[in-house]
């Protein structure tokens, strides 16, 4: 088996992960689903040797994990600042770049209190990360950020449109 098509198997387990994570309302669950599947995407990383994203894909297990026991603003810019750092001894263009802008919204998401801004700023770092992948050339990956967006987008919905659109029409 190439390390490509590794890669790819490994992207489409993280799917499923990624795929449950926002259709669950506790913020606890939605965690640890992104923390399973940043492992898979960091080691997906690994295989295709982009190694700021593989680097910041380990960071965000990390600070996936750490959020599920804390909150800490203190945390939260600890890893804004490993970002950033990653970023820096990793860089190698563009990919770093978008890599490290998706890496800071992940990174004030997880440590949000709230599920519904954890949502908001995820949805933004995902984009980031939709456009890192196009440009990493891993069409799995690609896949996996859309599907990523539209479960995020249809929870949102769920928990925070519907309600409001159930109790005007009451």
């Amino acid at each position: 088996m190439t390390p490509f098509l590794l890669s790819q198997i490994l992207v489409g387990i993280a799917i499923a992960t990624d795929l449950i994570s926002f259709q669950f309302k506790q913020r606890r669950h939605i965690v640890a689903c992104l923390f399973t599947s940043c492992l898979l995407i960091s080691v997906h990383f690994m295989l295709l040797d982009h190694w700021t994203a593989a680097w910041l894909g380990l960071l965000a297990a990390s600070r996936f994990l750490t959020s599920l026991f804390s909150t800490s603003r203190l945390l939260m810019f600890f890893f804004l600042l490993a970002t950033l750092l990653v970023a820096f001894f990793t860089y190698s263009g563009i990919l770093t770049l978008l890599g490290a802008a998706g890496g800071l919204f992940g990174t004030m998401a997880s440590f949000c209190r709230e599920d519904k801004t954890l949502r908001q700023l995820m949805l933004v770092g995902t984009c980031l990360w939709l456009c890192h992948n196009i440009l990493a050339g891993s069409p799995l990956a690609v896949l996996m950020e859309a599907l990523f967006i539209s479960s995020n987008l249809v929870g949102y919905f769920r928990f925070y449109i519907l309600p409001k659109r159930r109790k005007l029409a009451a």
